[in-house]
């Protein structure tokens, strides 16, 4: 049994797999943000139970791997308007054949709330306000009130020991280790949990920080090493993504062992920021690699889907109840060393996300000024949308999109979840009159501030897919936009529109494709080292240089329970002209050097083949492939055109009219149908605009041809 869980602001989402009968199930269950566990717990005691959903597809009659049919169904054992939160009985029996891939926001939760451990530092002596310094850099330069976040250590717990390496990885000063003891007695008396350890250079020499970790450890302390974390130049980010760690570490220590304890599974690994897996025990001490994990699944997940409808090129939207995230693969997904959470720098890869404040749950309101606003702010689970009558009475997206037509208030969840209409109007109602709107022709009050509103936090979304397109050189004509998340459908067709992206596609169980994602992901482990050599040296002594790392890599794999024959391993060298603050990154190869002034020239418009090039780290990649689900394909055979259950009024742009509303469990490999149509489906519904067509495509993907 294969399971995948997302949390996310709204919904916790479970994707089982069953290897043995190719049997597929997703269901959802509200998230407790107090405790984001009680909801993943309540979701294992309902599979044990025997709630989890009746009905279940046909294993595929395919024979390679294991079997994934996304035509599946989707509805929560118990009424998804119930909060799980009372529900806090663990799993009655171990399941000793359950394999979990957990996504958590736990880590990014903690250092965005600032609700991290109590956290001490330890630098080089005449290094210790390094956090505070940083870099000169200002992120609105003509802002004169600008601030830059506080570091997540204060003065008073930023301490320096007498220490000191050269810039060849040479002691210089011996470390005084008795002055440690002193140090360990003020963090007792200060309450100190954990305590990042960056000492300068380290990255080459990691004598010093071993022998501190190992002190601070026998003293009952969670200890990060920069040298262990990130074995590379640049003391500012080196100590901000340690801190982060030592930060955030003790409170996912917490959270996993109690999932690990509890679930009864007999494998408990957690998806990492950069579209990986691991297990749990070590994304305990190295929680700062998961602090994007749910985001990551989605953009694995997407990316597993398009690959199989044979799209390369994609931008990912995943919408869900907080927030949205964006992202592109042009061919692979991409990955940065160059991510900030909070404003505060992380070096580790990540893939590379952008995201803003906009969800379903996201909250209109009017600003000092008069404007109709939209976010960040979210109604979250609790107390959720108004129309969920869960005392929630602040609009939100989703309230607008019922009010607006486009959601069926009697077809929420499958129809398990009755929206309440009158609640939404009113709200919505009392937003516009706030706002001073007057009705527009044809449309009542809450229906013209619910257009509004749409309009709004459509302009946020497509400001972030310029952010990862247009703003970096692509053009959004040349990609396919991959809708999912539970709200993403109902806005997808009209970001398209707007980018001119000729085609979006919206998977069969596009609300929990980052949970399948996770499914899906491969183990990947990261490594990094900076060694500081000239552009002319030999590639054999490259090669020296990196065994290291080939060895690690390939054995740290192997210990995640990976074959041998299923690692790739992918080393990788930092580049750049000397005096060149920042490097690109390029492959591994004999020819390294004119492959260097080959990717300057496609990222920057030209290269300088006559200045010297400096060789800055040899990265590392190490990936293993395991049993992958496989998408079912069905073959396509003539059928008759899909037959609305009923017609809706529903607000276009160029007024209300009568929408064919469709059952997505009705749509049939092959079948098409043109827009305007509303599509609904257990897990989300889809909304497509006047002249717009639809069709559903072998995998059951709704492919849509938009009207550019």
């Amino acid at each position: 049994m294969r399971m995948g869980i997302d949390i996310g602001g709204t919904f916790t989402d479970f994707v089982l797999f069953d290897e043995a009968t190719g049997e597929f199930s997703t269901f959802k269950v509200l998230s407790t943000p107090h405790a984001p566990e009680e909801a993943v717990l309540a979701g294992l005691d309902q599979l044990l139970i025997g709630q989890q959903p009746e009905e279940k597809t046909q294993p595929s009659t395919q024979k390679t791997g294991s079997q994934l049919d996304l035509q599946a169904s989707t509805s929560s054992p118990q009424s998804p308007i119930s909060s799980p939160q009372s529900q806090t009985s663990s799993p009655q029996s171990p399941i000793p054949n359950l394999y979990i891939v957990h996504g958590s926001t736990v880590a990014t939760n903690a250092l965005l709330e600032r609700k991290g451990a109590v956290t001490a530092l330890i630098a080089t002596e005449g290094m210790r306000d390094i956090l505070e310094i940083g870099r000169q850099n200002r992120p609105d330069i003509y802002d004169l009130f600008g601030r830059r976040p506080l570091p997540l250590v204060p003065a008073d717990l930023r301490f320096e020991i007498p220490e000191r390496v050269d810039h060849h990885g040479q002691p210089i000063r011996p470390l005084e280790l008795d002055s440690l003891d002193q140090l360990i007695d003020q963090f007792h008396a200060s309450g100190v949990k954990s305590v990042a350890v960056s000492l300068l250079f380290s990255f080459l020499y990691k004598a010093h920080e071993q022998h501190i970790g190992e002190r601070l450890r026998q003293a009952g302390f969670s200890v990060s090493l920069s040298s262990e974390v990130l074995p590379e130049f640049r003391e500012y980010e080196r100590t901000s993504t340690t801190v982060v760690n030592a930060y955030v570490s003790p409170v996912m220590d917490r959270y996993l062992e109690r999932l690990e304890r509890e679930s009864g599974a007999a494998d408990f690994r957690v998806m990492q920021s950069n579209g990986g897996s691991i297990r749990a025990d070590q994304a305990r001490r190295e929680a700062v690699r998961c602090v994007l994990s749910g985001p990551a699944g989605g953009v694995v997940g997407a990316r597993t889907v398009a690959q199989v409808a044979g799209f390369e090129n994609l931008l990912t939207f995943d919408m869900g109840g907080t927030s949205t995230d964006v992202s592109l693969c042009a061919g692979d997904i991409q990955v940065t060393t160059e991510s900030e959470i909070g404003g505060l720098p992380i070096r580790i890869p990540v893939i590379d996300i952008h995201t803003v404040g906009s969800g379903g749950g996201s909250i209109g309101y009017v600003d000092a000024g008069g404007a109709l606003r939209v976010g960040p702010e979210s109604a979250g689970a609790d107390p959720g949308p108004v129309c969920y009558g869960r005392g929630g009475h602040q609009p939100t997206v989703t309230d607008a999109n019922l009010i607006l037509g486009r959601l069926a208030a009697d077809q929420f969840l499958g129809g398990q979840m009755a929206l309440d209409v009158t609640a939404a109007e009113k709200a919505l109602a009392d937003l516009a009159r706030q706002a001073n709107l007057s009705a527009k022709p044809g449309l009542s009050l809450s229906q013209t501030a619910a257009l509004g509103m749409i309009e709004v936090v459509n302009a946020h979304m497509e400001r972030a897919l310029r952010v990862i397109s247009i703003q970096r050189g692509y053009d959004p004509r040349e990609f396919t936009l991959v809708s999912f998340g539970g709200a993403g459908s109902l806005h997808a067709a009209d970001l398209a529109r707007s980018l001119r992206i000729p085609r979006l596609l919206i998977p069969p169980a596009a609300a929990t494709l980052s949970a399948f994602g996770m499914l899906a992901a491969e183990v990947i482990k990261d490594y990094v080292q900076t060694i500081m050599r000239p552009g002319n040296t030999p590639f054999s002594e490259l090669e020296r240089l990196i065994a290291p790392l080939v060895e690690q890599g390939r054995d740290d794999v192997v210990a995640e329970g990976v074959p041998v024959d299923n690692i790739t391993i992918e080393p990788l060298l930092d580049m750049r002209y000397r005096g060149q603050s920042y490097e690109l990154t390029i492959p591994f190869s004999p020819d390294f050097g004119e492959a260097f002034h080959a990717v300057h020239a496609q990222t920057y418009g030209h290269s300088e083949p006559g200045v010297p090039v400096e060789i800055v780290n040899v990265r590392l990649r190490a990936i293993g492939t395991l049993a992958q689900p496989v998408l079912p394909k069905v073959e396509l055979s003539p059928s008759e055109s899909p037959v609305p259950f009923e017609k809706r009024p529903v607000v276009l742009a160029a007024g209300v009219s009568d929408v064919p509303f469709y059952l997505g469990k009705d749509l049939q490999p092959g079948q098409q149908l043109n827009g305007p149509a509303v599509i609904t489906q257990p897990d989300t519904t889809v909304f497509i605009g006047p002249d717009e067509g639809l069709n559903v495509d072998t995998y059951r993907n709704l492919i849509i041809e938009v009207a550019i």
